[in-house]
């Protein structure tokens, strides 16, 4: 693979772009972690008893912050990524310059994990004010790095999506019949155990599952040896997803 320090150029025109909206787009990132924590932490945990000697709202908090995170690099690497390759011609434009189409590719999925960490972060902090999160540097330093690899994983798999989109439609099968899938069936509103056997079994090939449990153990403080097995269950997934995507997207993008 053919990648270089250019990767950064990619991604810092990106931020460029981004800049403009900023505002708007913080604003709407701050209302979903207001609707689902506060709608749904607040207001279905009302009903809820305790998960493992926790409130309902700690329960899904430590969700929620990974599953934001892949719903924002992935949504990043779909749609976005589709406008900027086919409707504002940038890649066309970039690739005629040094720098070379896995720079390009790389440095999208850059952008895709950088828009999910905010989105995770975005997360935690209104969590955390609602005194629903871990306060220290330890939690924060573990979380933003399993943000990063979910952010890999989801802005890859996308990616490859994206490199044999025909058009805007293509992405609704994607989103409806894997993403939401996986949204809603990974232990982010429920635990696992209250699944049945079959479901349980199937959602143990989800990566969110694997995250969810690793967010939950980093909440908690409480960890195990079986975690490594949940860590090495997204960034395996997400070094192949990271490099069949640049092999995909390189091949569309040299037609």
């Amino acid at each position: 693979m053919n990648l270089s320090y250019r990767i950064y150029y990619v991604w810092k025109r990106n931020l460029t772009a981004y800049k403009r909206f900023i505002i708007p787009t913080l604003l709407v990132s701050l209302g979903e972690p207001f609707f689902y924590l506060i709608a749904m932490g607040l207001g279905l945990g009302a009903y809820m008893g305790a998960f493992g000697g926790k409130s309902y709202l700690f329960f899904l908090a430590s969700g929620l912050i990974v599953a934001s995170t892949m719903l924002t690099a992935t949504f990043e690497c779909l749609y976005d990524t589709y406008v900027r390759m086919v409707i504002e011609k940038i890649y066309s434009s970039l690739i005629v310059t040094p720098i070379s189409a896995e720079d390009i590719v790389a440095g999208d999925i850059a952008w895709g994990v950088f828009r999910g960490v905010i989105s995770g972060f975005l997360m935690y902090l209104i969590a955390a004010l609602l005194g629903a999160a871990p306060v220290s540097v330890h939690a924060i330093l573990l979380l933003f790095g399993l943000m990063v690899t979910v952010g890999i994983l989801f802005g890859s798999l996308s990616m490859i999506i994206t490199s044999f989109a025909p058009n805007f439609d293509f992405f609704n099968y994607y989103t409806q019949l894997v993403v939401s899938p996986i949204f809603f069936f990974s232990g982010v509103f429920f635990p696992l155990d209250r699944f049945p056997a079959g479901l349980q079994l199937v959602s143990q090939f989800s990566p969110l599952t694997h995250a969810v449990t690793i967010s939950r153990a980093i909440f908690n403080n409480s960890y195990s040896p079986l975690l490594f097995l949940n860590l090495l269950a997204i960034i395996i997934p997400a070094a192949g997803a990271f490099y069949l995507a640049i092999i995909c997207m390189k091949r569309r993008l040299i037609k």
